[in-house]
């Protein structure tokens, strides 16, 4: 995909090279994580963390089950330093460059589509740290995969992230690292027009399986949401993109990963959707390029 250099006037942090406090090693932080895990997807969700955790031999290798619009509880840790901006940042290296220039191109496209609709356009900030760090979530750590933090507004990414992806989802190419980043910019769209919030009110009142079908729901909107930003963007596609984003989509459904880890597939545990859902959703906004195909929550909430 051919983006334009980023806007260096993007509001991007650096952790990388700061110390935080709280840390631990593999085991210390697993169990940090389990209280977060617990609570959004369920004992199932723990037991299921666990397999994966044997299967992939590291916390530091199933980091993308965390991936999306979730974040860790708050955890204690002190920053040393404060980001470096845009200009710095993004070129620490290829990875951090690719990022950047998928997330401004993100940002220059979402405010067009809010502006358009007459509605108010905020940009996120883009964080990069390097196995911990901190958000205004708590911890960001990279066993949890690219993560948005809605309290601070935040897309967190350790671009080592992007070496699993070609590694160990077999899902390589610079359009399957830009359908992470539109996916989590997705989130802070679902932010800005109080989906968000809306299905955080819905599981409170709601069962666990219930719980996860609304997460499903709001992770499709948010693949359907990437699919959007690649329309808008359709000039700029390469021959072989969509297939990359097929491809990333289906490594890393609900199905595909439980089938890989635990020989079997729970439908009630999913929280991002299954393959092919996340599939149809992603292929649903790169035809259309219109927000409005992406109500994965009618009558849901």
């Amino acid at each position: 995909m051919r983006l334009d250099d980023f806007d260096p006037n993007i509001n991007v942090e650096d952790q990388r090279g700061q110390s935080f406090g709280g840390g631990g090693g593999g085991g210390g932080l697993l169990l940090g994580l389990l209280p977060m895990i617990g609570s959004r997807f369920g004992c199932g969700g723990i037991v299921v963390v666990l397999i994966l955790l044997a299967v992939f031999g590291g916390l530091g290798n199933i980091g993308s089950m965390f991936g999306g619009g979730g974040a860790p509880t708050t955890q204690t840790g002190q920053r040393s330093g404060e980001g470096s901006g845009a200009t710095s940042a993004c070129a620490v290296d290829a990875s951090s460059r690719a990022a950047c220039n998928a997330f401004s191109s993100a940002d220059n496209t979402w405010e067009v589509l809010f502006a358009k609709s007459g509605q108010r356009f905020t940009a996120p900030k883009l964080v990069f740290y390097s196995g911990m760090g901190q958000s205004g979530c708590g911890a960001a750590q990279s066993a949890m995969g690219p993560f948005y933090c809605p309290s601070d507004q935040g897309i967190y990414l350790d671009t080592s992230f992007f070496r699993e992806l070609e590694t160990k989802f077999r899902a390589s190419g610079d359009f399957a690292q830009n359908y992470v980043m539109a996916h989590e910019f997705g989130h802070h769209i679902q932010t800005l027009t109080g989906a968000s919030d809306q299905v955080r009110r819905a599981q409170a009142r709601a069962t666990e399986a219930e719980g996860n079908a609304l997460s499903v729901r709001l992770e499709l909107q948010a693949d359907c949401y990437a699919g959007v930003w690649a329309a808008q963007n359709r000039t700029r596609l390469d021959p072989g993109d969509l297939e990359e984003g097929m491809t990333a989509a289906q490594a890393i459904g609900d199905d595909t990963l439980q089938k890989e880890s635990q020989g079997r597939v729970v439908p009630d545990s999913f929280t991002h959707g299954s393959s092919a859902q996340r599939q149809e959703w992603l292929q649903r906004g790169l035809q259309s390029g219109d927000p409005a195909v992406c109500d994965t929550l009618k009558g849901a909430v």
